[in-house]
């Protein structure tokens, strides 16, 4: 086993999702290393392997790679269908990745993935909404650009894979989009990796009072999904 990659809660962690899901659906052989949080933002346990002091980080050997995009092209340099073959459907999904990496910082913000919780979110605030519509333009824009079913063309290819997290997001906090985008993320919680990250997640054995406080924030709890921690 050539890989190694260590993430952290797969209830919490979306920026640990994003090459999990993209590996296990290339079929990209790896070891799984989960550390999970511990309460508040810093994690010290995470400088054992960690050059920032987070997740994701992959290790091939003595190299690390620790950004989660970096860790994809990293990965593309030798598995080539981490990103489209056709050049143009190639260039989008670099760019809309790198969109999701660096930008929808309401949706992130107000909306920290929690696998097995639905949350009563009410009236989106006005930068939400404009994450929304922005994602939803780029959706429809790479669906009937490329003719889909993935968002640069017939292949599940890293863009798809970055935003996975976004569509836990979308369902689990009950934000609606368009209905070509909403199609799409019922295809994307479909996928078996994604499927099998949110099933993993839902039953973890933890929870973890500083991401519960912040994916909650005093709103409503429609659903846990979770098992019951035993006391």
């Amino acid at each position: 086993m050539r890989y190694r990659l260590h993430i952290a809660n797969k209830n919490y962690s979306s920026w640990s999702m994003r090459p999990w899901v993209l590996m296990g659906a290339l079929g990209i052989d790896f070891e799984e290393v989960l550390t999970p949080f511990e309460y508040g933002a810093r994690q010290p346990a995470f400088d054992a392997f960690s050059p920032t002091g987070k997740v994701p980080c992959l290790v091939d050997g003595a190299l690390t790679v620790w950004d989660s995009l970096a860790i994809c092209e990293y990965l593309a340099e030798t598995t080539p269908a981490v990103w489209p073959q056709d050049p143009m459907a190639r260039a989008f999904a670099r760019c809309a990745a790198a969109e999701m990496h660096s930008g929808f910082a309401a949706l992130r913000d107000e909306c920290s993935m929690n696998c097995g919780l639905t949350i009563e979110v009410g009236t989106p605030s006005e930068a939400l909404t404009r994450d929304l519509e922005r994602l939803d333009l780029l959706w429809c824009s790479g669906l009937e650009r490329f003719g889909g079913p993935w968002l640069a063309g017939d292949a599940f290819t890293a863009v798809d894979a970055f935003y996975a997290p976004v569509a836990v997001r979308l369902k689990n906090y009950q934000l609606p989009l368009g209905e070509g985008a909403m199609a799409y993320v019922e295809r994307l919680l479909a996928h078996p990796a994604v499927a099998e990250w949110v099933e993993a997640g839902t039953q973890e054995p933890w929870r973890e009072a500083f991401h519960e406080e912040d994916c909650i924030r005093g709103r409503r709890v429609i659903e846990d999904r979770r098992p019951p921690i035993e006391a």
